[in-house]
């Protein structure tokens, strides 16, 4: 790539691991940093030896040198803040999730449509060395066709619930969290169409104030009968990461079969010529460049791969995906979801989207 692009940050709590992916990649260069937090936007120019903030968005978004906003707000901000970085014609990069409704989802790609600006969602798991590699394999069909996945995003997130906003309205363990695992089922089924569920809040939950189902166990069926499993528990203790992944993918094929998992840098596959224990592959090689802060809290190294895929795709044309589309068809999927616990019947994906006119 001849010439850089320049990242402008929105929100500088998640976003510390997008301003080390920008300062780290050759394809990107920093252009501003925000927060409504001065000490926080102080707190990052000391740490990254940078030395220009803003307190306003509105102050960067004018900022004609700055072509992508990274926007890693709360939840329920994403769907405004994407709406006024479009409106100043940048491009967006925005965390999961993107959006906690589907109800501003017309109004956005409307605009997007207008501006002709691209929305690329920041679905890091997809982006972990891993996934990266179950992913690979899968494309070279090593798999053979496939038949069921099983997801599950699992850990005691209890620690996230002293967020003074992750208690306000809006707040979803499964948009903030289980989102992680829906997308990778939806990445390989893209076509769900059904999906039942059920679910529960604990004791632990209720503590903080909240009625949010935060254990959840879902089956999700496509166009061609082919099904994924879907688990999360987020207010419980675990046995750990050394004994189960926080996120865990399995691809079940006529041909074989793939585990890809977070944080460890582990996968395991038992491919054609078939063995009776799997294979593992190691990445551990790879630790540092994944994990820069704080042991394993922050995972840096997937929003840099992120980052460089979406740049990569502005300089020779290609959509990126996840783009607003295919966020929004995801948010249908947990919307169904959604409906399916309140209902405790299948619910339809088509019905959602009819629903919102989508």
């Amino acid at each position: 790539m001849n010439q850089k692009l320049t990242m402008g940050v929105l929100g500088l709590g998640e976003g510390r691991s997008i301003i080390s992916a920008v300062l780290n990649s050759r394809y990107w260069e920093l252009g501003n940093i925000c927060d409504l937090n001065e000490a926080l936007c102080q707190e990052r120019c000391q740490e990254f030896h940078f030395d220009k903030y803003t307190t306003s968005y509105e102050e960067m978004l004018a900022d004609e040198n700055i072509d992508v906003i990274g926007i890693y707000t709360p939840d329920q901000l994403h769907a405004e803040h994407i709406k006024m970085a479009l409106e100043a014609g940048k491009h967006v990069i925005c965390t999961k999730p993107l959006m906690v409704s589907l109800d501003q989802a017309n109004e956005l790609l409307r605009i997007q449509e207008r501006t002709k600006k691209l929305v690329f969602v920041g679905q890091s798991s997809r982006y972990f060395e891993p996934m990266r590699r179950q992913r690979k394999d899968f494309e070279q069909g090593k798999n053979g066709d496939l038949l069921t996945l099983e997801a599950h995003y699992i850990s005691d997130s209890r620690w996230f619930l002293e967020r003074a906003w992750s208690r306000k309205a809006g707040f979803s363990w499964m948009y903030n969290f289980m989102i992680h695992a829906v997308d990778l089922a939806a990445w390989y089924l893209p076509e769900i169409e059904e999906v039942y569920g059920i679910g529960s809040v604990s004791e632990n939950t209720r503590v903080y104030g909240l009625e949010v189902p935060d254990t959840m166990k879902f089956l999700l069926k496509d166009s061609s009968g082919r099904f994924a499993s879907v688990t999360g528990v987020y207010a419980a203790p675990t046995l750990g990461s050394a004994v189960q992944q926080n996120i865990s993918c399995t691809l079940r094929g006529t041909k074989g079969i793939s585990q890809a998992g977070y944080p460890k840098l582990k996968y395991y596959t038992n491919f054609e010529p078939l063995q009776k224990t799997a294979e593992l592959q190691t990445f551990d090689d790879l630790h540092d460049y994944y994990f820069r802060f704080e042991q394993e809290n922050h995972h840096a190294g997937e929003y840099q791969n992120y980052i460089e895929y979406f740049a990569e795709c502005l300089q020779k044309g290609k959509k990126p995906l996840p783009d607003l589309r295919e966020g929004i068809h995801t948010l249908a999927v947990m919307e169904a979801m959604e409906r399916s616990l309140q209902t405790q019947n299948v619910a339809r994906v088509p019905d959602v989207l009819r629903d919102y006119k989508l």
